[in-house]
């Protein structure tokens, strides 16, 4: 049994098109990361770093144990990861009331201020870029586009989509 992905038959002319939408949506979806990421200034945090913070933010204080096995990495290696994160300001962490051996690592007050910033600094560059790159037309486009994109990163038990009549 392979795990491999499945190409489309090349007769199908409806699959080929999905598949070619599919390849480029991927590419597009990569350069507009990038492109966020120069607007971010991550002051050269690395992926695991910003994932940990991401996680921090979202899930609020956790242990060093539970953040590795939610990033899916060692406890020694994410260790690593949030030392370097402390000594830049980023995560301070504290004895967990619930058991003192353990320190729960939460987001400084410093990291949630950079992030919202940093945030701003994109929004603001998608804002600037698709008011002067588009009209108005495609401006509602690219917002019913966004819903689709939704339902692409929706969770799968949302159903298979329903056909138009």
């Amino acid at each position: 049994m392979s795990d491999s992905p499945t190409r489309p038959d090349t007769g199908d002319a409806e699959a080929a098109a999905v598949m070619a939408t599919a390849v480029e949506l991927r590419v597009l979806v990569g350069k507009m990361i990038r492109r966020l990421r120069e607007q971010a200034k991550t002051n050269d945090l690395t992926p695991s770093q910003i994932g940990v913070l991401r996680r921090l933010e979202d899930g609020g204080a956790a242990t060093i144990t539970t953040l590795a096995r939610a990033e899916g990495v060692r406890s020694q290696s994410l260790g690593a990861t949030v030392a370097a994160l402390e000594a830049a300001g980023l995560v301070a962490g504290n004895p967990d009331p619930a058991d003192g051996r353990q320190t729960l690592w939460e987001l400084t007050p410093a990291c949630r201020e950079w992030l919202r910033v940093s945030r701003a600094a994109r929004e603001d560059w998608l804002f600037r870029t698709m008011n002067a790159r588009l009209t108005a037309t495609e401006r509602a486009e690219l917002g019913r586009a966004v819903d689709l994109l939704k339902r692409l990163v929706a969770n799968e038990d949302a159903g298979p989509a329903q056909e138009e009549a």
